[in-house]
């Protein structure tokens, strides 16, 4: 963590949003403080165009990730650190895993090594509200993050739906919708990351909607909103806080993990069980038939008329 804490800069960017949001974020930052924590990690992943970088431009306050609506994403990720009273925010943008109809290998490595020696505190998996259904696309990243940290990522991460402020088809209820479109991407994470009850105990993964964009619906106190009056910014860093706070042990990114196991290793552990299994079920079985047959063989035809003659001289 401590090239994140020497690229920190001054977190200037809550200043940009109003006062009863600054209010409640910087209340926020005093749990942390009372709590004893300098530093929070956030990593933010998902499909490319989904609204990842925006939305970590709009938690911080100001344009910290680059934003394209036509050109393609880069390989590489990037740290955001910003730093207010004495606490450090990290948030790490991705890009997108998919490319040509599959998982770019060569992304998550990039990010896997890019992490080395850091600690994700948070997992925010970012995907869209306005989408009507999940594919095989969203299975093949859920199963990449999970190759990539294991399923205990799961355990402090947080499905994040943006373009928040949409109107469903059909006039069917928005929250019907909303929650239509959270249980299937939930339903579909829990699959692909073969997640059983017991993996999770007890820790949902809880799901946050944002909306980005400069046409998002404010209330009087001038703070961006979600259309059931929620003033979503503090919304989504209460439930980083819950996250960070959920008992669960944070994800630390080493060696071991950014290489996996090793091989050669797992060869050597491997050895004593085939030297042990060779003679069990084959040296074994071999000695036994080896000393039945010396057993029935017949006396040799020398032995025999050795026997012979000495019985005639007698």
């Amino acid at each position: 963590m401590a090239a994140a804490l020497q690229m920190s800069r001054e977190w200037i960017g809550i200043q940009q949003f109003p006062p009863a949001t600054q209010s409640k974020l910087l209340e926020i930052l005093e749990k942390f403080k009372q709590e004893d924590v300098s530093s929070l990690t956030v990593l933010v992943m998902g499909k490319g165009g989904v609204g990842k970088s925006s939305t970590v431009n709009s938690v911080i306050g100001e344009r910290a990730a680059a934003v394209s609506t036509f050109q393609s994403e880069g390989l590489r990720p990037s740290l955001v650190s910003r730093s207010r009273s004495g606490f450090t925010l990290n948030i790490i943008d991705t890009p997108g895993l998919i490319e040509g109809g599959y998982v770019n290998d060569q992304a998550v490595n990039l990010i896997k090594g890019f992490l080395l020696n850091k600690t994700i505190d948070v997992l925010l998996y970012v995907d869209r509200l306005d989408v009507y259904r999940v594919d095989d696309l969203d299975s093949q990243v859920v199963r990449a993050i999970t190759d990539a940290f294991g399923k205990e990522i799961w355990k402090k991460s947080a499905l994040v739906l943006s373009h928040a402020q949409f109107s469903p088809p059909d006039g069917l209820n928005y929250d019907l919708f909303v929650s239509r479109r959270s249980d299937a991407l939930l339903k579909l994470i829990r699959a692909a990351a073969q997640l059983k009850k017991q993996d999770m105990q007890g820790s949902l993964i809880p799901v946050i909607l944002v909306e980005n964009s400069g046409r998002c619906h404010k209330n009087e106190s001038d703070e961006k909103i979600l259309p059931d009056g929620t003033s979503w910014i503090p919304s989504l860093f209460k439930t980083i806080t819950e996250i960070s706070f959920n008992g669960n042990k944070s994800i630390h990114v080493d060696k071991k993990l950014v290489e996996g196991a090793n091989p050669n290793e797992r060869g050597k552990r491997l050895i004593p069980l085939i030297f042990a299994f060779q003679y069990l079920l084959l040296m074994k079985p071999l000695v036994r038939l080896i000393k039945s047959d010396v057993s029935r063989e017949s006396k040799p035809a020398w032995e025999m008329r050795d026997s012979g003659s000495a019985s005639r001289r007698a």
